[in-house]
């Protein structure tokens, strides 16, 4: 089965560096712009988080297309550091507590990085699996989302970060019911 995995379009929140996952932020004009002149390959099946920007971005990319919405697909829940930026939290010991950690503690009143990958992981084993006569499915969803379904199950394996795309960027790969095979970048 042929698996797209695309990143959302740009928002106010990106362009300034926030950390934005439980916030429902819209795309702004200059993500709608950069969605807008993407060729993207395609698919059977949509489906995407149901946060805003995914959303826009399926309306975009698959315009008059049904999707799905996966719930377990979401952006991590980031506590205390949402809608801020590193600058903003430059001075803040629980930032910097985390960041030492190599981001393996759990955001301050949000989620653990643990448990943010293993929904991820999970969402998308069942959105396969509900999907399985597909040919190809495209995934719209946030960079941590797909960080966190390629370091469980890309090979060759990577580490989490090595994954990281750019908003509008994402992977083709293939899913062979166990692994996945990344054939190239979006």
């Amino acid at each position: 089965m042929k698996i797209i995995f695309i990143r959302h379009g740009l928002t106010a929140g990106n362009l300034e560096k926030r950390y934005i996952g439980s916030t429902d932020e819209p795309l702004c004009d200059e993500g709608i712009s950069q969605l807008k002149t993407l060729d993207i390959i395609s698919c059977d099946t949509v489906i995407c988080s149901p946060m805003r920007r995914c959303i826009q971005t399926a309306e975009i990319l698959f315009p008059n297309r049904e999707y799905q919405i996966s719930g377990g697909l979401r952006e991590c829940d980031f506590g205390d550091f949402e809608g801020r930026n590193y600058k903003e939290l430059s001075d803040n010991a629980d930032y910097q507590k985390w960041i030492d950690s190599g981001g393996t503690l759990p955001f301050p009143n949000g989620e653990a990085p643990a448990d943010f990958r293993r929904r991820c992981a999970e969402a998308f084993e069942t959105a396969v699996k509900d999907n399985a006569g597909a040919d190809a499915i495209a995934f719209v969803v946030h960079g941590g989302t797909i960080m966190s379904i390629l370091e469980r199950y890309a090979v060759p394996h990577r580490d989490y970060f090595d994954f990281h795309c750019e908003n509008a960027h994402g992977y083709v790969s293939r899913w062979n019911g166990s692994e996945i095979i990344i054939t190239e970048t979006i």
